[in-house]
């Protein structure tokens, strides 16, 4: 069972698939012209296949050229920046790309 597919989140569904999601999740503002966007999309993709995350954790993209309200909502400044959500609340944001062993360690030290 792969829980972790990859959502593709807007303005409107914003709140319904993050703020009142049942696991917590990761949320990457992106645009299509960021080049660390693009090399951050396929670690990304590859967390979403990990065993150790499936069924833990959901993964959202958020564009934020057609979405500018709620990134000004959560102050995102540079992209990509990943926000994790827990229980509705913004916990743990960070900004810039990441390697996929760096990206489990912050989710490792934020999942608790």
């Amino acid at each position: 069972m792969n829980n972790s597919s990859i959502i593709t989140l807007n303005d409107a569904s914003f709140e319904k698939e993050v703020l009142e999601a049942n696991l917590p999740i990761l949320v990457d503002f992106w645009a299509e012209w960021c080049g660390p966007c693009k090399s951050l999309a396929p670690v990304l993709d590859e967390l979403a296949q990990d065993k150790d995350f499936c069924g833990k954790i959901k993964i959202g993209k958020l564009n934020v050229d057609e979405n500018p309200t709620t990134p000004a909502k959560y102050g995102v400044r540079g992209i990509p920046t990943l926000i994790l959500f827990k229980d509705g609340k913004a916990v743990v944001t960070k900004v810039g790309g990441l390697l996929l062993s760096e990206l489990k360690e912050f989710l490792n030290k934020n999942l608790g």
